[in-house]
C-alpha cells in the first residue's frame, strides 16, 4: 500500500443550466452543460488510525470536518463496498471558491473517491466509481470525468462534448455563499403557478462549444437559476454589471451561485476584466481560468 495518494480535481462552469419542475424526489431534471476550468483542490488521502478530515486554503473554515463532507462520504462508500475500513486521513487544500457554484466539495468527494481507490487497490471500474460518484450527489461526476459534458437527469448522466479550442474565464467570489437547496427552493418558489418547459441542451451552444467561438457561446449560455440566486443575492447584480462594463463577452451566475463568471475573448481581454473587477468594490476577489480542464487526476502514489 502506497504511503499516500494526491489526487487534483477542478472546478467547473455551467455554460447552460435549464432546470425542469420540481420532481416527486425532490430533484429537478436538468441540461447541465459543465465546463472543468482551470481551478484545483488537491486531495491527499494518507493511512491512519481512524477516518479524519483535514483542510487548508481560503475559506477552510466554511469546509466541513466531519462525515458530511463529500471526501469523507466517498471513503465511507468506496470502503463499504469492499469491505475495506475507511481509516485514512484526508487532507483536502483548498483552491476552489467554498459554497460558489464551482463544485468544490463534488471536486473534493471526487478527488478522495479517486485516492482512496489508489491507495487501497481496490481497481474500481470507471462505471463503478461513476455510480458512487452519482451516489454522493448530481455534480460529482463530472468532477471525476473533467473537460465537457452534457449532465442530464439531475445532472449525474453525462455524455462527453466536443470542445473546439480553450475558453478563458474571469470569476468573481462574493462575500458571502449561497446554499443550493435554498436556491433551488427559491427557483420553485418563483415558478409556482407557471409551466416550467423539460429541459433541453442549446444546439447553438453545444455548436459553439465544438467550434471553440467565444462570441458564438456568449450569445448562447444561460443559466434558469439566476433569477433565484439573484433573489436572494441581489447584490450579485451589481457584479455581473461591473463585469459587462469592463469588456466581458457575457456574464452569468455560475451554477447556484454566488461566484459570478465572465467570458472574455482572449487572455489579455480576461486579464483586464479581472483588473477592473478587482476595483470595483463589488466582490472579494478575483481569478481567471481557462476551459476545458481534465478530471481528476492522480499526481502521486
Amino acid at each position: 500500500m502506497s504511503a499516500s495518494v494526491a489526487v487534483r480535481v477542478p472546478a467547473k462552469v455551467n455554460v447552460q443550466l435549464a432546470v425542469g419542475a420540481a420532481r416527486p424526489d425532490g430533484f429537478h431534471d436538468l441540461a447541465n452543460v459543465f465546463l472543468a476550468v482551470g481551478l484545483y483542490d488537491e486531495v491527499t488521502v494518507t493511512p491512519a488510525e481512524e477516518l479524519r478530515v483535514t483542510c487548508e486554503g481560503p475559506d477552510a473554515d466554511q469546509v466541513p470536518l466531519d462525515r458530511t463532507n463529500l471526501a469523507a462520504r466517498a471513503a465511507i462508500v468506496l470502503a463499504e463496498r469492499h469491505g475495506i475500513d475507511p481509516a485514512v486521513h484526508l487532507h483536502i487544500a483548498k483552491d476552489i471558491p467554498v459554497a460558489g457554484g464551482m463544485a468544490g466539495g463534488s471536486a473534493d468527494g471526487a478527488g478522495a473517491l479517486l485516492a482512496c481507490d489508489a491507495l487501497w487497490g481496490t481497481n474500481a471500474s470507471r462505471e463503478e466509481l461513476l455510480d458512487i460518484c452519482a451516489e454522493l450527489g448530481s455534480d460529482v461526476p463530472f468532477s471525476l470525468v473533467g473537460g465537457a459534458a452534457l449532465g442530464t437527469g439531475r445532472g449525474e448522466k453525462l455524455r462527453a462534448l466536443d470542445v473546439g479550442g480553450d475558453f478563458h474565464w474571469v470569476f468573481a467570489m462574493a462575500e458571502r455563499g449561497l446554499s443550493t437547496p435554498a436556491v433551488f427552493r427559491e427557483f420553485d418558489r418563483l415558478g409556482e403557478g407557471t409551466h416550467i418547459p423539460e429541459p433541453v441542451a442549446s444546439e447553438p451552444l453545444l455548436d459553439a462549444l465544438a467550434k471553440g467561438d467565444p462570441d458564438a457561446l456568449a450569445a448562447a449560455v444561460s443559466n434558469d437559476l439566476q433569477p433565484a440566486a439573484l433573489s436572494l443575492f441581489p447584490e450579485l447584480a451589481d457584479t455581473l454589471a461591473a463585469g459587462r462594463a469592463a469588456g466581458a463577452l457575457t456574464a452569468l451566475v455560475s451554477g447556484s451561485g454566488p461566484t459570478t463568471a465572465f467570458l472574455a475573448r482572449d487572455p489579455e481581454s480576461a486579464v483586464k476584466v479581472a483588473e477592473t473587477l478587482r476595483s470595483s468594490g463589488t466582490c472579494r476577489a478575483v481569478r481567471t481560468a481557462s476551459g476545458p480542464a481534465p478530471g481528476a487526476t492522480v499526481l502521486s502514489a
